[in-house]
């Protein structure tokens, strides 16, 4: 990550000798995270420098810690943050300014990640936060926003089309179902019974119970199909019988390929979305609106990382979990 001199440095009045980072030095359950401490990052060319105060925590964390085998050093797990500039370099393409709150979307590699005091990451990955949004809620927004945005690109779907939304209740399906919304699409999503009012108040046209019952719920309702299918719940197999002839399904672990009737599954990967700064600008713009909903279900501060992945692990968060990591110094 070293790279320029970066420019409009302000820190904290005083040299830092490193930052501290949530991370794990071999895969396992939570409790293979700690607190540890690594080099303070430099923004390279066309970087940005962010202080972190929030970051999310998503299933992708849960997965990288259970699996991810370190290589060199400690792996810090985390895909969105937000927090205020820092510094940045001299040549990065954007009107970010140093002292801006902003929220970032990152990818991780080894020891770069979001759980950490300080991340550097590309200037197309980062956007102001939403006006009248505090830097724990905004942190939820980027990675699942822009993986429901991958997912409705993918669709291309046209206004008045049919879509129905598995694992509705949840942080993606939820922006699932409001991005669709401000698409012009008709949608049916899934939930439980103590959810439906939830799911309802995200902008659903119909809601079923949901399980293995849904696919047959959905017919019951439009009987040729829906039009496209986004499988928050990855269910795979067990939804396609509610997808219209030919129609696509968007799966989100990387399955793929063609089932009955010329269904096709078609996995996504938000990596591909970490310059698509035009994106998540769209999202802070239709949170403004009040077109998107921010929802954060509990806060933890980063010592207890461990104690916030058991939590998502336990099944039945409703938002987002938020590790925090203190508070942005004044500029």
């Amino acid at each position: 990550m070293a790279g320029s001199v970066p420019r409009n440095i302000c820190g904290l009045g005083h040299v830092i000798a490193g930052m501290k980072a949530v991370a794990f030095n071999s895969p396992g359950g939570p409790e293979v995270l700690e607190v540890v401490e690594l080099p303070d990052p430099t923004p390279g060319d066309g970087e940005i420098l962010i202080r972190v105060q929030a970051v999310t925590v998503n299933p992708t964390d849960t997965v990288l810690r259970a699996r991810q085998q370190p290589e060199s050093g400690p792996v810090v797990p985390g895909m969105d943050a937000a927090g205020v500039i820092e510094a940045m370099d001299a040549d990065a393409d954007t009107d970010l300014q140093v002292g801006d709150n902003v929220m970032a979307f990152v990818v991780p590699s080894g020891s770069h990640g979001a759980y950490a005091e300080r991340i550097v990451v590309p200037a197309d990955s980062v956007a102001r936060i939403p006006a009248g949004s505090t830097l724990v809620e905004a942190a939820t927004l980027p990675m699942n926003g822009l993986t429901a945005r991958l997912a409705l690109d993918t669709l291309n779907l046209p206004a008045g089309a049919t879509i129905a939304v598995t694992g509705s209740a949840g942080a993606l399906g939820g922006y699932v179902i409001q991005l669709a919304k401000v698409f012009g699409l008709t949608v049916v999503a899934d939930a439980a019974e103590a959810d439906e009012e939830l799911v309802k108040d995200l902008g659903a046209d119909t809601v079923l119970p949901r399980g293995s019952g849904f696919a047959d719920a959905v017919r019951d309702q439009y009987p040729d199909g829906v039009d496209g299918i986004v499988d928050a719940a990855v269910q795979v197999d067990e939804i396609v019988p509610a997808a219209k002839d030919g129609a696509t399904i968007i799966t989100i672990r990387g399955d793929q390929g063609e089932r009955d009737r010329g269904v096709t599954l078609q996995d996504i990967w938000v990596v591909n979305y970490v310059d698509a700064q035009e994106k998540l600008d769209t999202l802070r713009q239709l949170v403004e609106d009040g077109r998107i909903t921010l929802r954060v279900a509990d806060v933890f501060p980063k010592e207890q990382a461990a104690e916030a992945h058991r939590r998502l692990e336990a099944g039945g968060v409703r938002g987002r979990l938020v590790l925090e990591f203190g508070d942005v110094p004044e500029m």
